[in-house]
């Protein structure tokens, strides 16, 4: 580590989190992670420290001298609606506080249903849902503090996530596993639908072009997807870079329910089931356009994910 070296701080150690350290510290950044215990697998030449995100003083002393700071912090799925209203308070008085700015990682929740229309970055919040509307205004709160002189906000909106080190992804650890196990691929809803994806990897690039773009301040952008294709044409092509069939098994909304009755996670999950029920078609073309950022081709980002599950293979879970 130089003393000139610009620091970048991610908070949060997720997949997310540690594939954008690859990419800062590519770039010669000195990065620093953040997380509450303080232990994880992250890269060599990577600092990581003990941090609670939910303390803004906290936040403040882990940012200080910070260029950027990547809020790629999460929580249990089933507390999501509940702790990132105030997780968000925190983050943005103490980034705020040590002068930084500020890159959010955000979903596709606030848009709600869109019966099959494209979503781009001017789609209407029209969430029903809890978790939807949370987002929702979230997005809006984020976009008041840049305006309000605040602090300097973009958000990065992602599809469903697939790649290395992607587990918890309905394209994650019940699709890979089970396709080098010869067994069938765990999908969700209707898997004959157009389905955006995107790949873990040019996530982390966004975030880092983001964040070292004046330009892309002051509002949302959409991260790079998979062309127009369903879940099962995904598997299908998981299928041609393993050399061999792979079968597939849909569970449908009454089987998520029922595993909602002693699953947290799943009955959290129901009411965002929609998003497998009707076309889920992202535009991301604003982010090519104006800072050249193009997904990866779908064949070597499944190569690259198979590689890692392989790597994973006695740990992982059927």
């Amino acid at each position: 580590m130089r003393d000139n070296q610009e620091l970048h701080v991610i908070l949060g150690t997720g997949p997310v989190g540690t594939t954008l350290a690859d990419v800062l510290l590519a770039q010669d950044k000195r990065v620093r992670l953040v997380n509450r215990s303080g232990k994880g697998q992250i890269a060599a030449g990577a600092e990581l420290i003990k941090g609670d995100a939910m303390q803004p003083e906290v936040v403040r002393k882990l940012t200080e001298g910070a260029a950027v700071v990547y809020h790629c912090a999460n929580v249990a799925y089933q507390d999501q609606a509940a702790v990132m209203p105030q997780l968000q308070k925190s983050i943005v008085a103490g980034v705020a506080a040590s002068g930084a700015k500020l890159v959010v990682m955000d979903t596709l929740y606030m848009y709600g249903k869109t019966h099959g229309q494209v979503m781009t970055e001017r789609t209407p919040f029209a969430a029903t849902t809890r978790k939807g509307r949370m987002r929702a205004q979230l997005a809006e709160n984020y976009i008041k503090a840049h305006h309000d002189g605040v602090i300097p906000v973009t958000l990065a909106r992602a599809a469903d996530f697939y790649g290395p080190r992607v587990r918890n992804s309905v394209f994650g650890d019940r699709v890979f596993p089970q396709a080098l196990a010869g067994q069938r691929a765990q999908l969700m809803g209707n898997i004959d639908l157009p389905h955006s994806f995107s790949y873990i990897g040019d996530v982390a690039r966004s975030l880092a072009v983001l964040g070292q773009s004046e330009q892309a301040f002051g509002r949302a952008w959409h991260v790079p997807v998979t062309p127009v294709m369903s879940q099962r044409d995904m598997t299908q092509l998981v299928g041609q870079v393993l050399d061999k069939p792979v079968q597939t098994l849909a569970f449908p909304k009454l089987a998520i329910q029922a595993f909602g009755l002693f699953d947290p996670f799943m009955r959290e999950f129901v009411e965002m089931f929609y998003q497998y029920q009707e076309p889920q078609t992202v535009d991301a073309s604003a982010i090519a356009h104006t800072f050249g950022v193009e997904a990866t081709p779908v064949e070597e980002a499944l190569r690259n994910t198979i590689r890692w599950y392989e790597a994973q293979v006695p740990t992982s879970h059927a």
